[in-house]
């Protein structure tokens, strides 16, 4: 058995440095000159050290075995204290959002229409599972829609760049639909189970989470970056020959995707043509990550929290920011603070087509309105993605149909849009399809 890992991200670098560690037979190839795809982390010479894809992990088990396997248990750093703290635009100013649901009945957040519609989820009798609901069809119809537009909407615009009435409930919160179908409430399901009493540990790594996929990177023996893969042929027997950097590849007995969809469907087309149309139908909308820099002094904000998120019914132009500074020590220069904005997404999609100029003026215009800010950014800079995060809708579920038909022509798949959209997901999800490939399954 040989692999071809065809995508050097997280998911294709996990998976190669499993399937080394099982003494299994693999080539990596990766388009780019620098292997570690949305793992990007810029150290300017100014004194910034900013994010351009996550900013923060959360600790999972299989995240944690990955550092000490790597040597990167002592780069770990928490977030700061204060990170426990989210805030939600509201009225125009910044409010805390209650972090469980007794926090919320007390608080004076939400309306106590609102908290009525809270307590009344627990009396609401389970509806028949509808695969098509989304996730704002879903919490209105349990929770309401003032808890949709400023609770949902904003964390789903936070985490998946998305728009709830566009992502299917099945693909983003799951575990959610399992709840209310096993015990007749989301809430009470959620008490019952215990799920979500605990928070994992927030970190990062001290030079940024880049210093994973670099040291992924590092260690393997057969990775191939600037090698992009333009052609894929099928023998007789089976087996797959690539073309990458010009030259022919294999045999491989194996094929791994660890692409955006966008990319792996036209190497697909040609073999597989239902798969590669359904990989070319997934969408991933724009987002620009705008970095603005403020001496302290001139922000009257206390900024005493992980950041804050804009609603869309707030009609703000960002979809939020995070307090960067705030979080993490020695990402900018003494005396300053930084806010990592996000321009774009699903619900913010005009924002995200316009030229960087504008989007930088704006989001300053912005952040000295929400934090009473005195005079212009000490610094300002962008990085832009074209197409950013898989969106969990419609079109996914055809699209992992699809490549899981394929699992019986030895290809598999392990970006994002497979495995989930978050660091521990996709860690998790690789190295499980490591293991099985190298044992034989």
């Amino acid at each position: 058995m040989k692999t071809a890992i065809i995508g050097g991200g997280l998911a294709g670098l996990t998976c190669a440095w499993y399937l080394q560690q099982a003494g299994a037979a693999y080539d990596l190839f990766e388009a780019d000159a620098r292997p570690g795809g949305n793992l990007l982390s810029l150290n300017l010479p100014e004194g910034y050290l900013l994010e351009a894809g996550p900013n923060s992990l959360q600790l999972s088990p299989e995240l944690a075995e990955l550092f000490d396997e790597l040597g990167l248990a002592d780069q770990v750093q928490d977030t700061a204290a204060v990170g426990q703290r989210r805030y939600v635009l509201r009225g125009g100013r910044y409010r805390e959002l209650p972090g469980s649901p007794p926090a919320l009945l007390r608080s004076g957040f939400f309306s106590l229409r609102a908290k009525w519609r809270l307590l009344r989820e627990l009396l609401t009798p389970a509806a028949r599972p509808n695969p098509d609901e989304t996730v704002a069809e879903f919490f209105t119809r349990r929770f309401g829609p003032e808890i949709v537009d400023y609770a949902v909407s904003p964390f789903v615009a936070g985490i998946y760049a998305g728009d709830p009435a566009q992502l299917l409930l099945r693909h983003t919160f799951p575990q959610l639909a399992a709840l209310e179908q096993q015990h007749g409430s989301v809430l009470r399901g959620l008490i019952k189970s215990g799920t979500g009493t605990g928070r994992r540990r927030v970190v990062t790594l001290r030079n940024g989470v880049q210093a994973l996929t670099d040291a992924l990177a590092a260690r393997l023996a057969h990775c191939h970056p600037g090698a992009p893969v333009s052609g894929l042929a099928r023998a007789a027997d089976g087996t797959y020959t690539l073309r990458a950097a010009g030259a022919e590849q294999g045999p491989y007995t194996h094929l791994v995707l660890a692409l955006p969809a966008y990319a792996a469907a036209p190497l697909l087309a040609g073999l597989f043509q239902r798969a590669g149309a359904a990989l070319a139908a997934v969408r991933y909308p724009a987002m620009a990550v705008v970095y603005s820099a403020y001496d302290r002094a001139a922000v009257a904000h206390p900024l005493r929290g992980f950041g804050a998120l804009h609603p869309k019914a707030e009609g703000a132009y960002a979809a939020g920011s995070l307090w960067t500074s705030s979080l993490y020590p020695g990402r900018v220069p003494a005396g300053q603070v930084l806010f990592t904005t996000f321009v774009g997404g699903a619900q913010h999609e005009a924002a995200a087509a316009q030229p960087e100029a504008a989007q930088l003026a704006a989001v300053h215009a912005e952040l000295a309105r929400y934090y009473g800010i005195s005079g212009g950014p000490r610094w300002q800079g962008r990085h832009f993605w074209p197409r950013s995060i898989p969106q969990f809708d419609a079109a996914l579920g055809p699209a992992r149909a699809a490549v899981e038909a394929l699992r019986a022509d030895n290809i598999v798949a392990v970006a994002n849009w497979q495995a989930g959209v978050g660091v521990p997901d996709i860690v998790r999800h690789a190295r499980g399809t490591a293991r099985a490939l190298a044992a034989g399954a």
